[in-house]
């Protein structure tokens, strides 16, 4: 019976070591992409705890964003379209709309923000900063 619990012990122990040992690895990220720039938008603080923010990359929806989360992404090289909108819809308020052009190896990042009552991306400060 003491051979038993002793067993039992050591298989508990080696059980939790291989789950320690799980949760501190650290997780490979994705290479940057080549030939591609950076693109940051974030959520302003006063967007709406009611709502998402919705981005969109010519044309194709990239994600929802609620409250305390952002977008950040690699764009190939070249002219692309950013769309952001509110969901869930809000009847008479325009998306924000916002055209730019990546060069590769360079970071963009915006705001989502109302202004006057429709979406807006504003350009923020240091925006197209080198990616090492």
């Amino acid at each position: 019976m003491k051979k038993y619990a002793s067993i039992i012990h050591i298989l508990s122990l080696a059980c939790a070591g291989l789950i320690f040992t799980g949760c501190a690895t650290n997780q490979a990220t994705a290479p940057i992409p080549a030939n591609s720039g950076h693109v940051l938008i974030n959520r302003v603080a006063n967007f709406g705890s009611d709502l998402s923010l919705v981005l969109s990359v010519d044309g194709k929806d990239v994600g929802s964003f609620t409250e305390g989360r952002n977008y950040s992404g690699y764009l190939p090289a070249g002219q692309h379209v950013i769309t952001a909108r509110a969901d869930p819809f809000q009847a008479g308020k325009r998306p924000g709309r916002k055209t730019i052009n990546v060069k590769a190896g360079q970071t963009y990042s915006y705001t989502a923000a109302w202004s006057g009552g429709n979406l807006v991306l504003v350009r923020n400060q240091g925006q197209s900063v080198p990616v090492y």
